[in-house]
């Protein structure tokens, strides 16, 4: 789901140390769509129901059959990739393939397994030290979920009637002309997303026992699907606390697609999905390929150099606190945009995009597929299924470069907790440092089809340091100490990645 313009700036609360759960600092994310991620065998439903053909075109309506058994028979293959946390799109019962339209916010669609299901996943996982992490959409309904269905039974006399905001009589749940508008409050007026009064403490304790819930059984946080509606921080501050006082480390993080401030304060969210990541990357590694007939209300991607990335960037991580930085969920694609590989064209760009999501602050998020080359334009076209019908198709030379920029992340504790100084930002080169108290990384990017020599300074007294190169691995070392710092030649269209430890 999207959301809309940046709220005002709220004041911020008392003085409060700001604290993220430290697992995310070291996490790399896989986005699961469940519908069209993996179908297991293991998963048995009742006689006659009837699924796309898995593979088959992706239609608003229509399912393919993925199941959360289905993660679980892949997890040797996340595991293999490096993942070690999931982020699934939302689970619970619903009349709708993605399942933002929620009826049961205390089952698990039996269509991906049931409660049964989850169970195992989240079992299957936490062996495998892998989190999970779950959507949840508390803005909105579906039309059937019972207290809305209630008030269509029983008009104004029903208990439930403050749940909702309730415009005219009858209620019209089915428009059946064009453009013909709900008599109740509705997310963006569609009929079948009728939108919770959370004002109503009922519906706010409803809530919070939901929340509560699946974090009881054993969940590792919540993706909030736009918190921004619900426009009440005590709401989000009072989640908070349910939350955090079942599970100090369960992680929430929102979906808010501008600046996030006013969330990110350290009262209520841990972080949000990171588009503001998402557009720089894109604008600077694909400069020369993006499609310039793809719009995005929220992503206004247009060719940038080195000095505007660096801008952008520094803007970014200069809006938090480096405890929220460290937890940000950085994106390249999700359900909600066309995938990266179709917006850039170019697979040098792509590769490059993903190395810079494991080089920077914040925990990288792959949108599954995108590592065996699946593309796709907008909604339904991002939603595909994986292609584990047709290994053919996939790009192995993709995958391996992506288990190896995941590898790089995850074997450098810099790149996930060092701070960021920025080196070097000119054209088409665009290097930093990622320091940490027991290691330092140098990286340098260079979007230009030509190696390109360069010369990055480093801090007074390090004269003597000597720095490994650890990408790429396969080619020759490509630096040297100089008295001001380190001569490098970066190769084309790729990254020079530079180590040293620090006693």
């Amino acid at each position: 789901m999207h959301d809309e313009m940046p709220h005002e700036l709220a004041p911020p609360p008392a003085e409060m140390p700001i604290k993220t759960p430290d697992w995310v600092k070291h996490a790399v994310f896989y986005q699961v769509f469940p519908d069209r991620f993996a179908r297991s065998s293991r998963t048995s439903h009742l006689p006659g129901l009837r699924f796309q053909q898995w593979g088959t075109p992706p239609v608003n309506d229509g399912y393919m059959g993925g199941d959360l058994r289905g993660i679980v028979d892949k997890l040797p293959y996340l595991e293999e990739l490096g993942v070690n946390a999931l982020y699934l799109t939302p689970i619970f019962t619903s009349a709708s393939n993605h399942r933002y339209h929620t009826y049961d916010y205390f089952s698990v669609d039996p269509l991906l397994g049931g409660d049964e299901a989850l169970r195992e996943l989240l079992d299957a996982a936490h062996e495998r030290e892998m989190r999970v992490v779950l959507d949840g959409v508390f803005n909105h309904t579906g039309r059937g979920f019972w207290p809305f269905h209630h008030i269509l039974e029983n008009g104004g006399n029903s208990p439930y009637i403050d749940w909702f905001t309730i415009q005219d009589w009858p209620l019209n749940p089915y428009p059946t002309k064009p453009n013909q508008k709900t008599n109740y409050s509705a997310w963006w007026g569609l009929a079948a997303l009728p939108k919770l009064n959370t004002d109503n403490p009922a519906v706010r304790e409803y809530l919070y026992d939901v929340a509560r819930h699946w974090i009881q059984f054993g969940i590792d946080g919540w993706r909030l699907d736009v918190p921004h509606e619900i426009d009440d921080d005590d709401f989000w501050r009072t989640f908070r606390q349910v939350v955090k006082g079942e599970n100090p480390e369960a992680y929430i993080c929102g979906e808010i697609w501008h600046e996030a401030r006013r969330w990110l304060q350290g009262d209520q969210f841990d972080a949000v999905m990171n588009y503001l990541f998402t557009g720089p990357a894109i604008s600077f590694f694909a400069a020369e390929t993006f499609r310039n007939d793809y719009k995005h209300h929220h992503l206004p991607f247009k060719s940038i150099p080195a000095e505007e990335l660096a801008r952008l960037i520094d803007r970014m991580y200069g809006y938090y606190d480096w405890e929220i930085n460290f937890a940000q969920l950085n994106m390249l694609d999700s359900h909600d945009m066309a995938r990266a590989a179709w917006i850039v064209q170019d697979e040098s760009a792509l590769r490059l995009c993903v190395l810079f999501q494991m080089t920077m602050p914040g925990a990288p998020c792959i949108y599954y597929g995108d590592e065996v080359g699946v593309t796709g334009g907008p909604d339904p076209e991002c939603r595909r299924a994986f292609p584990w019908h047709d290994e053919a198709s996939w790009n192995y030379d993709l995958l391996k470069f992506y288990r190896r920029a995941v590898a790089l992340r995850t074997t450098h504790v810099a790149l996930r907790v060092g701070e960021l100084k920025t080196l070097h930002a000119e054209g088409s080169i665009y290097a930093f440092r990622r320091q940490h108290e027991s290691e330092e990384a140098v990286v340098a990017f260079n979007v230009s089809k030509k190696a390109v020599d360069v010369e990055l300074p480093l801090p007074a007294g390090s004269s003597n340091a000597r720095y490994r190169q650890v990408w790429p691995l396969e080619s020759h070392q490509s630096h040297e100490r100089t008295d001001r710092g380190i001569q490098c030649k970066v190769p084309p269209r790729d990254a020079l990645v530079l180590v040293r430890e620090l006693e």
